[in-house]
């Protein structure tokens, strides 16, 4: 049976206004990222700034902190956004996020130390971090629904697939700064004056966003707008709730896996490995940008074989291969075997990161759309992802540092059994 639906305020694009409208709302996404991971990568240079008392790994430990605090904002975001989005437009959703994460850069930027303002600047710090992640957490459900409702039929895993090419994008970017600064400048002046400079430019790179952002197409209509129960929070839990827990659920698994093998994968190699910093920027350059091109074929392949079989692909493979390499990372001598292990860990999470918002996105009518995808996924987000830093290294801390790789096996286990209810979404189906 099909089921008859208005016309799509953006039916009548072209293929190249659509593009265009990809690019647009996957710049803000590269930007609102690169800031983000701009903190945790850079977080080795600064910690003594704000945190001068304790170890290295005690520092580390402290900005990871705040780094998960930044993340248990999300939800937060993730429902207020979400309303936004579903009651106001997708685009308006996305512009709002980005002044946010601009102003929070250039706040970081500016922020004396502690030996300046003392305890001010920690908590300054927190306060920044908690608005930025209120940003992130807005930014991912709104540009998830506008790249899952702007894609044609037919490529819509292959174009929402550039959401996590630019978030990628913006992760790599980081990495690059890092590289290039360590290039450009000693340890002294990097962790005295040299880690602001990347805030600063991602505080420029927004007004670029911004820009781009201004001129989105926007996919919803005012009858979804209009309709009173657009992004409201009590109708999403009482007629939605379980692709609500489903999203949280597979979110869980699929954003601690790809913490842990990218954002907390360089301090591993530094902290646990023994790594040159130097070294471990730029193994972390080369499998981030091998990450970024395998999602366009990841979710091309989804187009194909469905979005349920690709989880079902991560799934299996977070659970036979996450222990294994994470143990064999700190066997190995070899640099070429250390880039293949990381390789091997970023080929299985692509299978979930090249269809995470389209997969979502597909659960849920129009109206609850932004909401139904930005609050379940902020909320696993926040607990599983934003935590994975801070577990790794607190279960370091007291000795059993594998006890984090099982961790990440038993949520692989949990992605697995909810991904085994999903319907076998294609972008082509014959009703």
């Amino acid at each position: 049976m099909i089921r008859q639906q208005a016309p799509s305020p953006v039916a009548s694009l072209s293929n190249v206004q659509r593009i265009k409208a990809i690019v647009g709302a996957s710049s803000g996404n590269l930007v609102e990222w690169f800031d983000f991971y701009v903190y945790s990568f850079f977080s080795i240079y600064f910690a003594h700034i704000f945190f001068p008392k304790g170890d290295a790994t005690t520092q580390l430990l402290q900005t990871a902190g705040v780094f998960a605090a930044g993340f248990l904002m999300r939800p937060i975001g993730g429902w207020l956004f979400g309303f936004i989005g579903d009651r106001f437009g997708r685009k308006k959703s996305m512009l709002i996020s980005v002044y946010m994460m601009c102003f929070g850069s250039l706040v970081i930027a500016c922020l004396p130390g502690y030996d300046r303002i003392g305890l001010i600047a920690p908590v300054m710090l927190l306060l920044v971090r908690m608005l930025q992640g209120l940003s992130v957490g807005g930014e991912y459900g709104a540009s998830a629904t506008y790249m899952s409702e702007i894609a044609t039929e037919g490529k819509k895993g292959f174009y929402s697939s550039f959401q996590y090419v630019t978030l990628i994008g913006g992760q790599l970017l980081a990495v690059l700064t890092v590289v290039i600064l360590q290039q450009l400048l000693d340890n002294d002046s990097l962790r005295a004056w040299g880690w602001r400079i990347p805030f600063m430019i991602g505080a420029v790179l927004s007004i670029v966003a911004l820009w781009l952002r201004k001129s989105l197409h926007e996919t919803s209509d005012e009858t979804q707008r209009a309709n009173k129960n657009a992004g409201s929070l009590s109708y999403l839990l009482r007629h939605h709730w379980r692709p609500f827990i489903k999203v949280i659920g597979i979110t869980a698994g699929g954003s601690l896996s790809f913490y842990t093998f990218t954002t907390y994968m360089q301090k591993y190699l530094i902290n646990s490995i023994g790594l040159d910093p130097k070294m471990g920027s730029m193994l972390m350059t080369g499998v981030l940008l091998a990450f970024m091109f395998l999602q366009p074929i990841a979710g091309a392949l989804s187009d194909k074989i469905g979005r349920k079989l690709s989880v079902i692909i991560f799934a299996v493979g977070i659970i036979l291969f996450t222990v294994p390499i994470m143990v064999y990372l700190t066997r190995v001598d070899s640099l070429f075997l250390i880039f293949l292990l990381l390789l091997l860990a970023l080929v299985i999470c692509s299978f979930y990161t090249s269809v995470s918002g389209l997969l979502k996105a597909e659960l849920f009518p129009p109206q609850l759309r932004a909401l139904g995808v930005g609050l379940p996924y902020a909320i696993g987000n926040a607990i599983f992802g934003g935590s994975a830093e801070f577990v790794a290294l607190a279960l370091k801390q007291k000795g059993i540092e594998s006890s984090f790789f099982w961790y990440v096996t038993a949520m692989g286990i949990v992605v697995l059994l909810i991904s085994l209810t999903l319907p076998n979404k294609k972008s082509v189906e014959r009703l």
